[in-house]
Parts: C-alpha cells; sequence; structure tokens
C-alpha cells in the first residue's frame, strides 16, 4: 500500500495572479483543496516539502493528509502545474476524499522474472506500451505499484490486463477491453537477419531474370 503523506498548508488570504506569484517568491506554492461536496479551500503549501514528496515516484497514488490550522484533510493529488522552463512547481490540487472512499488512480507497473521469459532471453525487447494501469480502489488501499510476471511470454506475445493479478479491493478503470500492457519484440539481430534473407532471396530472383533474357 502507499505511504500516508502528510503536507502543512496555509490558508490563502488573497487570490489572483498577484498574490500567487509574491507566495512564489517567498518558496510557496498555491494550491486548492475541493470536492467531497464542500466549498473549495484556496491554501499554500511549502515548495521545497512539496518537491520532496513529488520526488517519492509515488506522489499521485498516495492519500496526502493537507493540514490546515490544525485540521487534518484526506486528500488525494489530482495535478501539480510546472513552470514550462525551470520544472518548478506553480499551483496544486489536492481532492477530498472519505477514508474508504472509492478512487481513480495511476499506479505504475514493474515487471519481475524477465530471466524466465523465453523471448527475453533470446535477446527479445520488453515494450512497455502502458507504464500505469488506471485503477479503482479503496483510498485506505492504494496499492504502491503492480507486479507483472513475464514468466512463459515468448516473442511477439502481449501482456494483457486478463494476465494480471490485481491487489484484493482493486480493478481495473478500464473493463470494456483486454488491453495490452505489454509486448515483447523480436531482438534487432532477428530482424537484421530476416532484412537480409529477404535481400538475397531478391537479388537471386533478379539474376534470374537476367539470365534468361
Amino acid at each position: 500500500m502507499s505511504d500516508q503523506l502528510t503536507l502543512s498548508a496555509e490558508v490563502r488570504e488573497r487570490a489572483g495572479k498577484g498574490a500567487s506569484r509574491a507566495l512564489r517568491r517567498e518558496g510557496r506554492v498555491p494550491a486548492v483543496i475541493y470536492g467531497n461536496k464542500e466549498e473549495p479551500a484556496m491554501v499554500h503549501v511549502e515548495e521545497k516539502l512539496l518537491n520532496k514528496m513529488l520526488g517519492t515516484g509515488h506522489f499521485f497514488n498516495s492519500v496526502v493528509m493537507v493540514e490546515v490550522g490544525g485540521k487534518k484533510v484526506r486528500t488525494l493529488p489530482k495535478d501539480v502545474e510546472f513552470h514550462p522552463v525551470t520544472d518548478r512547481p506553480l499551483h496544486a490540487d489536492f481532492l477530498r476524499v472519505s477514508e474508504h472512499a472509492k478512487v481513480n488512480v495511476n499506479v505504475p507497473v514493474s515487471f519481475i522474472n524477465e530471466e524466465k521469459s523465453p523471448g527475453l532471453k533470446r535477446g527479445g525487447v520488453l515494450n512497455v506500451v502502458r507504464h500505469e494501469l488506471e485503477l479503482v480502489c479503496d483510498a485506505a488501499e492504494i496499492p504502491d505499484q503492480i507486479v507483472i510476471d513475464m514468466t512463459g511470454f515468448d516473442v511477439g506475445e502481449a501482456v494483457h490486463i486478463s494476465h494480471v493479478v490485481l491487489p484484493k479491493g482493486s480493478e481495473s478503470a478500464i473493463t470494456d477491453r483486454d488491453f495490452t500492457i505489454a509486448t515483447v519484440v523480436a531482438p534487432s539481430s532477428l530482424k537484421s537477419q530476416e532484412g537480409d534473407t529477404s535481400k538475397e532471396e531478391g537479388e537471386e530472383g533478379e539474376e534470374a531474370e537476367g539470365g534468361e533474357e
């Protein structure tokens, strides 16, 4: 399960671009907490702490307890806007959630037992189509990652969502198709050999046609 993070925040007294720029100069990031049938709360958080959380790699699939005025609000990070040049966080959005609410989250995938994949052992390449899976799960039981076992997969075969064992209480948000997560692609050496063979066959054909003339 993903860690629960805590982020201190202060109420924003003023809105608008000028006020937001002033906050950023002080090392703060404007943010909003919304949802759960309550009025949006305009707050600001410390930029260094927000960056530290973003660096964990699982910020967007973690519950973040935003503490405002001594009161903790259970949230899920929904969006962070970054400066296009400096990559500094400019604004953050947090969605209020109840403890056991069903939430949609994007969870990263990882692969194990690659050495037990015949295709990868022969030099094939693992082509990851989806680096994250959109899941519906309990807000208190969000997985850090989804582990996919590559045992038995050969060249030309694909890993579909039906091959994946999801944690208890989690299900795919996409239910209308058995979508592809990754494929085992033929090694470049094999592709090259096939290409050379085609070329030789073409040259032989041309020589034969020349001889008949």
